[in-house]
């Protein structure tokens, strides 16, 4: 059994997955995640009647993502974790983003989320036998620079927080974004990719879990412009 987690941008989602989805919590706009994400996990795990030491793995989008977000969700999965010494999957947000659209099989997937700056984070994904394998590295690539990108590809589909923004600004690609039900973040394909790190022998212990932000925080890119100039 496997609970997925992710916390990365306006979406906070849990669910428990074992051969299927077993339970899950989802909220796209509410309140803010360190309200919900407590009261979600406890609710998911009462509601299957499995004990956080049954769990065999406890999978968290690692990055990248809100800031903010990436650790209110990586420190609630340290200390579930520790107690049982549960073991952790670090997931990529894109990847598992990527994973919502698995039978959509020789598609390329282009997850995207807005990274703010006239930037998005993204990867690029084949769908192969229901799994996403990479084409690229997880990224802060423009947006134009992204369009070029794409423009060599057939069978796109683009999902994830950036999605609507993106194809706002390059409206050939408005037909081809996911639909809406399947666009965002969730805890299932979260879970998913960490039940596929599970095989894989690729978990790791919850102290080593930490956040992959692609990039410094706004603060750290601030301070060093000034002493740069200094």
């Amino acid at each position: 059994m496997i609970l997925g987690i992710d916390t990365t941008a306006k979406t906070c989602s849990v669910a428990l997955i074992s051969q299927t989805l077993l339970g899950v919590r989802t909220i796209n706009d509410g309140p803010t995640h360190s309200q919900t994400l407590l009261p979600f996990i406890k609710e998911v795990l009462e509601d299957t009647g499995v004990l956080p030491e049954e769990l065999d793995a406890i999978a968290v989008s690692a990055g990248p993502g809100s800031f903010t977000g990436l650790r209110i969700g990586i420190s609630a999965v340290k200390g579930l974790a520790f107690p049982f010494m549960i073991p952790c999957a670090a997931v990529s947000t894109l990847e598992a983003l990527a994973m919502n659209v698995r039978d959509l099989e020789g598609e390329i997937v282009c997850p995207v989320m807005d990274a703010r700056r006239g930037e998005f984070y993204n990867a690029l994904f084949r769908i192969e036998n229901g799994v996403p394998l990479r084409i690229t590295e997880d990224r802060a690539i423009e947006g134009a620079a992204l369009k070029s990108e794409l423009m060599n590809y057939e069978g796109v589909v683009i999902l994830g927080d950036g999605a609507e923004k993106f194809a706002s600004m390059f409206s050939e690609f408005e037909e081809k974004l996911a639909p809406e039900k399947i666009r965002l973040q969730n805890g299932e394909s979260v879970a998913r990719v960490g039940k596929r790190l599970l095989k894989e022998n690729k978990l790791i212990s919850c102290h080593k879990l930490s956040p992959s932000y692609l990039r410094l925080p706004q603060a750290e890119r601030e301070w060093l412009a000034k002493n740069s100039k200094d």
